[in-house]
């Protein structure tokens, strides 16, 4: 376990301890929002982000420690156990090398090298391999031949102990290691397509990049192709150096079995190396991508679900379409159904004039001040109607464009059909779109992350991995901003640490039994949720209205007594952090305290200290707040108006690997490439962008044709 912690303290450039105490939470069954928040001084205060990379990397890192035992009793059982053996196990750092390793000694098909060795060739192989016997090979072989074993001739004597040696050259842990770092330095990927096959692949019809270098996303796109049968792809070997490499290995000097070595090396390599080398690259570029994807769309998820909430408001969700019909569902400031309608003012119908005095009669009725228009099918359409009703209309009133991304897949759930089973499919994207303008958090968490539509290749992905990723983010955003019990849905509760599906309904069930909860000890009354799953989520819990104002914050109930210690320290109440006055007042009075010998005097950890301090500051805050805010729009930009120069305002919709796009209010979003973030160079788009942030960009590309937009923020 000692080398595990030092291996990833030293990968993740933190100290031994830190790893150490983290490894021992976890072992405990804390979980990871828990362990971020509230147990900064055990863990050196890691992230939560450090500490899910933690989690990973010690189940892999034990996984692996299985598995050199495993392949270690195996060998010892089959007697060939050696300290050469032993000694690389100790040093393979990844699954692969420990299987190159245990090659030679798996359980074998029948092989051409299985099928000599029965009839008797494997010494013959020895000799060969040996180079030192000077009696002429062809006189040795004959004393092999034996026609009841199938060996009639000397030539099938020397083949068969050929196959022989061929086979252990491929099972040559040492030499897979050697050729694997030639292919990853030297080696190319090259892609082949039919010219004359229309396809989105085209730019890989001829191509070729070193293995060194080719990033993730092409290695995606590039295995799509493949799968869809518009690629045949092949990894490019420098082959003279391998067999080179091997040749100088095993051929001692110049001597009758020479030649016969270096026919076996090139038979060893062409046929049994070659193949499967080629797999273990693709698998490993595959995996490397696939981590890079999930990565890139866990970050552009978390951005997404605590993008800001626009409370108080009066929401008009309007889900776009053609001939069935734009839906409408009218939302009030808590989330609850007001009203659901459809009009027809696009295509094939053109009912403007119907739809626009149906929808100023919603919007007089429950004095709505925003529509959400989702971004699909008939967005900018719609976005026009919207924009020329709104105009005409003596009242300030706003739209945004949603992502509706999902809103089907919610909107045919079991989920939506539970909340609303009176409500007809098609309308209940318009709620969700509504909803999501709203409080994306809490909307968002109905839906299977996958279907969130802010990645690349999220398809392509190993999906049982990208599930545990998206889970941990989803996880992460909830508690980064608390929730409140008494309005949450099960859907957000089960996201709270230690909350589980069950005990989340089973809190709405004792909730709608008893009322509103007062405080946060009530929920031990909640049925499977005891002292550990208390302990694990009462800090993310938040009961406003509630007997104890502390609840408000994220103050954990283990910490409530240093709480009111330092409040009364400065001269205040608990009771003081629901009167606005007297809280500017308690906020100037922290930000003055030492930290330091304040925390040596309350006893308590200075991470701790400051996170009292900063939730004693702010109660009631909602992290969200600090994040951008939707843009809203009057008016609507048109595709034509757009002119090279122009400096629009835009919202970041998704950030890839090589770039991000763009919201600027046109039908497609435009791309930022990655050169055109920063006038200085970018490694990793997400360290400039993040998925809803609001940015200046200039225009410097229109493709009439496609419709695309060349977009760029060095202005």
């Amino acid at each position: 376990m000692e080398k595990i912690i030092q291996i990833i303290a030293g990968e993740l450039g933190v100290k031994y301890g830190q790893v150490e105490n983290t490894v021992k939470l976890i072992d405990e069954g804390n979980t990871i929002p828990f362990i971020a928040r509230y147990r900064k001084e055990v863990t050196g205060g890691l992230s939560d982000e450090q500490l899910r990379d933690l989690g990973e990397r010690l189940s892999y890192l034990r996984n692996l420690e299985t598995r050199k035992e495993e392949v270690r009793n195996s060998i010892e059982e089959q007697g060939k156990l050696t300290d050469e053996i032993i000694k690389a196990l100790e040093n393979a750092k990844i699954l692969a090398e420990v299987e190159d390793i245990y090659r030679p000694y798996k359980q074998k098909k029948r092989t051409r090298a299985t099928i000599a060795k029965e009839k008797g060739l494997e010494p013959l192989a020895e000799i060969i391999v040996a180079q030192e016997e000077k009696k002429d090979i062809n006189e040795i072989a004959k004393d092999y031949i034996d026609s009841e074993k199938g060996v009639e001739t000397v030539e099938d004597a020397i083949a068969g102990a050929m196959d022989i040696i061929a086979e252990n050259i491929s099972d040559n842990a040492k030499y897979r290691k050697e050729i694997k770092r030639l292919c990853y330095r030297d080696g190319l990927i090259v892609t082949k397509g039919d010219e004359d096959v229309k396809s989105s692949y085209e730019m890989y019809y001829d191509f070729n990049e070193k293995v060194s270098r080719i990033p993730s996303h092409r290695i995606l796109a590039i295995n799509r192709g493949e799968k869809e049968e518009f690629l045949k792809v092949k990894i490019e070997k420098p082959e003279e150096q391998i067999i080179a490499y091997m040749e100088k290995d095993i051929i001692r000097s110049e001597t009758q079995f020479s030649q016969i070595l270096r026919d076996t090396i090139l038979d060893s390599f062409k046929r049994l190396i070659e193949p499967s080398i080629e797999r273990e690259i693709r698998s490993d570029l595959t995996e490397k991508a696939e981590e890079q994807a999930i990565k890139v769309f866990g970050q552009n998820a978390k951005q997404l679900l605590l993008g800001a909430p626009l409370k108080g408001l009066t929401v008009m969700g309007f889900d776009p379409a053609y001939r069935t019909g734009c839906k409408i569902a009218v939302i009030d400031e808590t989330g609850k159904l007001l009203a659901t309608t459809t009009v027809y003012p696009t295509e094939p119908q053109n009912d403007v004039e119907g739809a626009k005095k149906e929808l100023i009669k919603l919007i007089n009725k429950f004095d709505i001040n925003m529509i959400a228009i989702g971004n699909g099918t008939a967005s900018r359409e719609s976005e026009t109607f919207v924009s020329n009703m709104i105009s005409e209309l003596d009242k300030e009133i706003y739209y945004a464009i949603v992502s509706e991304a999902g809103a089907s897949v919610y909107s045919a759930s079991k989920l939506a059909t539970e909340e609303y089973p009176d409500i007809n499919v098609s309308l209940r994207g318009a709620i969700s779109i509504a909803r999501r303008l709203q409080d994306p958090l809490a909307e968002l968490v109905k839906i299977d992350p996958k279907a969130i539509g802010v990645g690349q290749y999220q398809h392509d992905v190993n999906q049982k991995r990208l599930s545990e990723s998206l889970t941990g983010v989803v996880e992460d955003a909830v508690n980064k901003v608390g929730v409140d019990v008494n309005t949450a849905t099960p859907s957000l509760l089960s996201y709270v640490s230690g909350i589980n599906k069950t005990i989340a309904n089973n809190i709405v069930k004792y909730r709608d039994e008893n009322g509103k909860l007062k405080e946060r000890k009530e929920l031990l009354k909640v049925p499977k949720l005891g002292k550990v799953a208390f302990e694990q989520c009462a800090g993310f819990i938040r009961v406003f209205d509630g007997k104890n104002p502390l609840e408000i914050t994220a103050v954990h109930p283990e910490s409530y007594d240093v709480a009111e210690k330092l409040l009364k320290k400065i001269g205040y109440d608990k009771s003081d952090l629901v009167d606005k006055d007297k809280l500017k007042e308690i906020k100037i009075k922290l930000s003055g305290v030492n930290v330091e010998n304040t925390a040596k005097e309350l006893e308590i950890g200075e991470l701790t200290l400051k996170d009292i301090i900063e939730e004693l500051s702010k109660p009631g805050r909602d992290p969200r707040d600090e994040m951008p805010k939707p843009i809203l729009r009057s008016d609507v930009l048109k595709f034509e108006d757009l002119k090279e120069g122009m400096i629009l305002t835009g919202t970041v919709r998704n950030v890839i690997d090589f770039g991000a796009f763009v919201d600027i209010g046109v039908k497609h979003d435009g791309l930022v490439h990655i050169s055109e973030l920063s006038d200085k160079f970018v490694k990793n788009p997400s360290d400039i962008v993040s998925v809803g942030d609001v940015v200046k960009v200039k225009v410097i590309k229109i493709d009439q044709e496609r419709q695309k937009v060349g977009l760029s923020m060095k202005i």
